[in-house]
This record gives structure tokens, sequence and C-alpha cells, in this order.
């Protein structure tokens, strides 16, 4: 497999949401400009970034200064304050980056920084604060992702309930209008798509569908 092509970030506003994404971008293989006007905060990540410059993300000179206008994406991560989140923003639209995402403290600020033409708006609380919920309601959704449009793909601990039972004898399509993509058992993918695979307890099926129909499914166990 091909690998693919890194890209060049930079993450101005360096707390722990900033310093995360940016160090995590960075051990991915990517180009990572930090930037942060604490002293403190770009000294953490200075051996790990590319680059960490102290810089004022409402100045648009100094923005133009670090270089921010030849990088691809530009992460926002200074949510706490409104007003510099909003400048940072226009500043980095003023500067041609392609690509912005900003977090986001509230749903005022989020709908400000949509209109300022943010690619992508981020609330990290509200969206870990829902993953956690989901996961605490049935124990036995171990993890999901949000596909859009109402559709997620949930990773769900099969219980001792349903040993032995066949994927195509769970009414998965006919009863919840779910679709079984596979099943992880230890280190192995094994293809649902016969319907005549026998669940082991513990194993892991891949289950996509709406929300309302995996809750269904789930809660019925």
């Amino acid at each position: 497999m091909a690998r693919q092509k890194s890209r060049s970030f930079a993450v101005i506003g360096l707390g722990t949401f900033g310093t995360t994404v940016a160090s995590e971008l960075a051990r991915f293989g990517n180009h990572v400009l930090g930037i942060d006007t604490v002293d403190r905060n770009v000294s953490r990540v200075a051996d790990t970034l590319a680059e960490a410059v102290i810089a004022d993300g409402r100045d648009e000179q100094a923005l133009r200064e670090a270089g921010v206008g030849n990088y691809d994406v530009a992460v926002i991560a200074i949510g706490e304050e409104l007003e510099a989140s909003i400048l940072c923003t226009m500043n980095a639209k003023l500067l041609g980056v392609p690509t912005i995402w900003v977090k986001a403290m509230s749903r005022t600020h989020h709908r400000i920084l949509t209109k300022l033409g943010a690619d992508r708006v981020i609330q990290p609380e509200q969206e870990i604060g829902r993953h956690i919920a989901q996961m605490l309601h049935n124990p036995l959704v171990r993890d999901y992702v949000s596909l859009g449009n109402g559709f997620h793909v949930v990773d769900f601990r099969v219980p001792g309930s349903l040993e032995g039972k066949r994927v195509d004898g769970l009414g998965l399509r006919d009863k919840f209008e779910l679709r079984a993509l596979g099943l992880m058992r230890g280190s192995e993918f094994l293809s649902c798509d016969s319907g005549a695979l026998e669940l082991k307890a513990d194993d892991k099926l891949l289950l996509l569908g709406r929300r309302e129909n995996l809750r269904r499914f789930a809660d019925g166990l």
C-alpha cells in the first residue's frame, strides 16, 4: 500500500487540545507549525514539531511572518477566547489557507465560525461527551463512528446470549434495518456476507445503521 502523502498543518493555540492535535499530526509524519502566545506552551512542543513559534493569532502580520499562508490546513485551537478565535479564523482566511478547522465552545460560537467560512467547527467536549454517554448507556457498545446523515458504524461486543447464533438469525436487515460489515475475532477479520457465520461471545461485530435502529438492537439484548 502506497504511503499517504504528508500535508502541512499550522496549529494555533497550544493548550491541551491544540498540543495533542499538533503532536499526533507530527507523529503521523506531517510538517506541523505550532503557534501560541505563551512561551511555556511553545517550548513544550519545540522538540516534537517541525516548527514552534511565539506569535499572536489575532495579528495578521504575525501569522504572515510565521508563514501560515503557506500551509495546507490551519487548526485554530483557542476556543476559550471567542474574540481571539474569530480574529484568528478571519486572518487564516485572509492569508489564503485552503482548509480551516476551528475549536468552538458554544452553539453561538459555532454559528459565527461557520459564517466566517471555517471548513469544520469542532466542539470536543460535546463530541466526547456524546461518545462516552453512548458507551456508558450500553456496555456492549465498545466504540462507534458517526458517518453523517444519521448513520453510524458501531463496534458491538457479542454477549454470551448470542453464542452459537448465526449472523443471519439476528434479524439485522429485516427487523432493525442494520447491516453487518464484518466481525473481529481476536486479531482475525471475518466476513459476514453469507450470513452463515456463527457468533462467539466477545466477538466484535461491526454494524452499520441509523442510531435509533442500532439502539433498538442493543437495548433488546
